[in-house]
């Protein structure tokens, strides 16, 4: 089944022993991560385009297989508010070339100033990119949240353009006091919206932002599991990215929800390979008996 399921980044300082080599240089770093995820959720283009020369090392770290998720630069979606882009998308998706076949989703991200008088603007975006890809749209303007018809009109839109809807899940985020460094952090940074659950297009899109310790997570993914296999059923290529609090426990918590839905995970690489992937195994084990 076409489960794509990955991380926010291919790299960490707490992953080194588990999912990455120890001693690993960051240039190893994409290659060792795709040795145990399918796809990896590329924020990192929003901010900078990379050089060509990068878009190549990403090309062979990874197999026909993988799947990059990328995000289309500020300059386009917050800078620009999608008008006059044509040329900077083309250069964008021109520079990404040797990807191409790898593309599992271009995503769009909207500021939260971008509510429904933008709907003209952003149906003709859409309509304007290239064909051949998938594309992904993640708002945050609350009307679209609000059941209206503000958010009615932007699923029709999604719909009629085959356009998935990202749904973003904060909840386990904002269901904690935040008592770390960490948790305030990403309590700062990510949005707190009510989680709408629908798929406009072939691709649904996931993105949790889970606890640090895996089982907490048990009253939030007890409703999507069903959903998701669902999805699976139904023959949709269903994307899932898993974050926590500062990334550290991601790889885990993603391994987990992989043994649940049937999907285990390769082993992670690293130090005592052997003896930790049993480990993990065994607690894995015991854990998605009641996990979900």
């Amino acid at each position: 089944m076409p489960i794509y399921l990955g991380l926010p980044q291919w790299s960490h300082p707490a992953w080194p022993g588990t999912l990455l080599g120890v001693g690993s240089k960051p240039a190893e770093h994409l290659a060792d991560y795709a040795k145990v995820f399918n796809a990896i959720e590329g924020n990192t283009t929003f901010y900078a385009s990379p050089t060509p020369d990068t878009v190549l090392r990403w090309r062979d770290a990874t197999s026909d297989g993988f799947r990059f998720t990328f995000k289309f630069p500020q300059t386009i979606s917050h800078q620009s508010d999608l008008l006059g882009v044509d040329s900077a998308v083309s250069a964008f998706i021109n520079l990404l070339a040797p990807l191409h076949d790898r593309l599992g989703l271009l995503k769009l991200q909207l500021p939260t100033r971008f509510g429904p008088a933008g709907l003209p603007r952003l149906e003709a975006f859409l309509s304007r990119l290239p064909s051949g890809f998938s594309y992904a749209l993640e708002v945050r303007h609350a009307e679209f949240f609000a059941k209206g018809d503000a958010e009615r009109a932007l699923n029709r839109l999604l719909i009629e353009r085959a356009v998935n809807r990202i749904m973003l899940d904060s909840r386990p985020l904002f269901s904690v006091a935040a008592t770390t460094r960490a948790l305030m952090d990403a309590q700062g940074k990510k949005p707190q919206l009510p989680v709408h659950v629908l798929a406009t297009a072939q691709a649904p899109v996931v993105r949790f932002i889970g606890l640090p310790v895996v089982s907490d997570n048990l009253p939030f993914l007890q409703s999507w599991l069903p959903r998701w296999q669902q999805w699976l059923g139904e023959g949709k290529d269903l994307y899932l990215f898993i974050h926590t609090a500062d990334n550290a426990q991601a790889p885990e918590l993603a391994r987990q929800i992989a043994l649940a839905l049937g999907h285990p995970l390769p082993a992670f690489i690293g130090e005592n390979d052997c003896a930790r992937q049993g480990q993990l195994d065994l607690g894995a084990g015991a854990t998605v008996g009641h996990f979900f």
